[in-house]
């Protein structure tokens, strides 16, 4: 999965905020919900990034953003260079077909009216200049093989496929138009954890095989260290802390990375003796009124005045090697690796 120079998608300033709106005939607005509040990063071609978070950050509005399902309020979304947020017509189609997307549920994001063939082929009737249709069966076909099913179940329903196997068809239905870029919106949380690994180990294949860039968005930070070469950790719309995969793990310095960090089980007896349990306080504050400075600052135990005040740049502070957005920011071994 090595990444190369130049990024594939980059991402500036990203702002998405959902207007709060009083009336019935004549409406006002009185606020908005800050969904996706100042994101900054770059995709590389064969790289993931994880997007972790507890529910409600702003992971799946950000993955609406990429796609351009939503209009961003600000900033900007470029992939291979052009502006995804500013395209319309022809342009916004042909840049549409770079990126695509697999879904969290299996179950729901196939229409159980609709053969296997027909769901992988949809997106041939869209992109009909991709493969001509005298070919598509057989290129239906060629795409199940390469999730790991077989070809000769193209005109079986999704009733007749177990998770994971529905699983791999929206995986293969991802594939159809050849995308540079795929967004994985917590593709395994459905799944078994034994079949979890076979969905995990074919992403990696394929990624391997095509040289595919991954926006991998998961809540469970195992599943996400497996997979990812860079993770971003979110909290109320923003990046607080991003970095490769050991960085994040095993050097967090982020208080709000360090608490979600201490809730990943650990299976060895002897590590869980050697680890510190961080439990939050109190619930995550309302995206539609965040606290004022650091957004995180009514839940951590490190909050002083100017937490209050100024809100922290996502920076490298000395003694780190990778950007947080803390005051206070140290590296802090909560697993016990060390």
């Amino acid at each position: 999965m090595a990444a190369t120079a130049e990024p594939i998608l980059e991402v500036r300033d990203l702002v998405k905020h959902f207007p709060l709106t009083h009336g019935i005939v004549f409406k006002r607005q009185i606020g908005a919900i800050k969904a996706v509040d100042g994101v900054s990063f770059d995709l590389h071609r064969g790289e993931t990034l994880g997007v972790v978070g507890e529910s409600g950050c702003g992971k799946s509005t950000l993955a609406k953003l990429l796609m351009a399902l939503e209009r961003p309020t600000s900033g900007s979304v470029r992939i291979d260079g052009r502006d995804i947020g500013r395209a319309r017509g022809a342009e916004l189609k042909r840049m549409r077909r770079n990126v695509q997307m697999v879904m969290q549920d299996p179950y729901t994001s196939l229409n159980p009216r609709m053969t296997v063939g027909d769901i992988v082929g949809e997106p041939f009737e869209i992109h009909s200049d991709v493969v001509p249709r005298g070919g598509r069966r057989k290129r239906v076909q060629e795409l199940l093989e390469v999730v790991g099913l077989n070809p000769d179940h193209i005109n079986r329903y999704p009733h007749q496929f177990s998770g994971g196997q529905r699983q791999r068809i929206g995986i293969a239905r991802g594939l159809a138009l050849q995308p540079d870029i795929i967004i994985c919106d917590e593709p395994v949380s459905a799944l078994d954890v034994s079949i979890q690994a076979q969905v995990m180990n074919l992403l990696e294949r394929l990624q391997n095989e095509f040289n595919l860039a991954y926006i991998f968005i998961a809540h469970d930070l195992s599943v996400v260290r497996h997979i990812s070469d860079r993770v971003a950790v979110m909290y109320l719309g923003k990046i607080v802390e991003v970095g490769r995969d050991a960085e994040i793990y095993d050097s967090p310095t982020h208080p709000y990375t360090q608490a979600l960090l201490s809730a990943v089980p650990v299976p060895d007896p002897e590590g869980r003796e050697h680890r510190q349990r961080i439990i939050l306080q109190g619930d995550p504050p309302s995206p539609a009124n965040p606290p004022s400075g650091c957004r995180f600052r009514t839940r951590c135990w490190k909050a002083q005045e100017i937490c209050a005040e100024q809100e922290p740049a996502l920076e490298t502070r000395p003694g780190s090697s990778h950007p947080s957005a803390c005051h206070f920011a140290e590296v802090h071994d909560v697993v016990g690796s060390h």
